[in-house]
């Protein structure tokens, strides 16, 4: 299963790996209990617009936004406030996603070859340890204050099941895996850290919610390319939202947010509030239908190779207040370059 989990995604995509942030500290007691299921997760709602807002930051249609000289930074912040009292002032860091510092883990055996599945619908994994990849074939798991040190795969027999995952770490302290960390469809994620992935997150479906979370992607050259969020065979109803995807030195690179699947694929998209970074276009947006919220993003300055933003600049995109920017060692922003407009300036 092992084999079949990576093999799958090394033809979804390559990717690619650099740096890694520290890891948090093996540590409250790892429990494993079944509780009742609660409800499929569903595709986040929000107002259709079939024009963009006029604003001074947003852009219509390609439109050029006169660059303005950088400014002291003055966006109100959203902290994101993690169990243990763990805070980030700005955007998502290791510092308030991922495994909390002082959890006590169990370590869960393998009972799938070398991974762990689980069978039994509405299994609560609070406090693991898996050692390889995750494995769920029953709906509204819930997986919280763990780590896992393979990736997360829900998808048997053709079905996607449903699962949340939060304040948990997923992926090796060395190393870089080709499979995706997280996918592919019918998934929410709070304040996870994903590392030692070339892939972040993989969308393949339908009803995906990813939140205040911290990706820090990586890659080997010729053997993957990197992608922070990743469409493939992609469906209706994807939240991105204060998430911060980081793929600043990987060579062998792809999109920290890489919209680009088949022409009839993907469907009401809301990118919202993230700081994204590196990659040869930062931000790509294809092939996307219906609803399309592009809102509150940052970039950050001079960490793309080709460009900040490749996408279809369509009069149904609502497209408003993204910046590039400069950021602190922490993340933190620190000034505004200039609005960011669709098309790239």
């Amino acid at each position: 299963m092992r084999r079949a989990l990576v093999t799958a995604a090394a033809l979804l995509s390559l990717t690619a790996c650099a740096g890694l942030p520290g890891t948090a500290a093996p540590g409250p007691t790892v429990t494993v209990t079944v509780t009742a299921a609660a409800s499929p997760v569903s595709p986040p709602t929000g107002p259709a617009r079939s024009s963009p807002p006029s604003s001074p930051t947003g852009t219509r249609s390609g439109g050029r936004a006169k660059p303005t000289p950088s400014e002291k930074y003055t966006d109100a912040a959203r902290p994101v406030v993690a169990p243990g009292g763990r805070k980030c002032p700005d955007h998502p860091t290791p510092a308030c996603t991922g495994l909390p510092p002082g959890t006590k883990l169990r370590k869960m055996e393998p009972n799938d070859g070398p991974a762990y599945r689980v069978r039994k619908a509405g299994t609560v994994l609070d406090g693991v340890h898996i050692t390889q990849d995750l494995l769920i074939a029953a709906d509204n798991v819930k997986i919280l204050n763990s780590r896992i040190d393979g990736g997360i795969m829900a998808e048997f027999d053709g079905r996607h099941y449903v699962y949340s995952v939060a304040d948990t770490t997923i992926g090796p302290e060395k190393g870089c895996l080709t499979a995706p960390a997280v996918g592919a469809a019918n998934y929410t994620v709070e304040r996870v850290l994903i590392r030692g992935h070339a892939d972040g997150f993989r969308d393949s479906g339908d009803s995906i919610v990813i939140k205040d979370s911290y990706a820090r992607l990586c890659a080997e050259p010729g053997r993957n390319y990197s992608d922070g969020l990743q469409t493939y065979n992609a469906g209706r109803g994807l939240l991105l939202d204060h998430t911060t995807l980081d793929m600043r030195g990987v060579v062998a690179h792809n999109s920290p947010i890489f919209f680009n699947d088949k022409p009839d694929g993907t469907r009401d998209v809301t990118i919202t509030n993230n700081l994204v970074m590196g990659g040869n276009f930062t931000i790509q947006l294809h092939n996307i239908h219906g609803r399309l919220v592009v809102q509150n993003n940052r970039v950050v300055d001079r960490t793309w190779e080709f460009a900040p933003v490749s996408g279809d600049c369509l009069d149904t995109i609502r497209w408003a207040n993204n910046h590039i920017v400069t950021i602190d060692a922490h993340y933190r922003v620190t000034s505004i370059v200039r609005p960011l407009t669709c098309n790239g300036d």
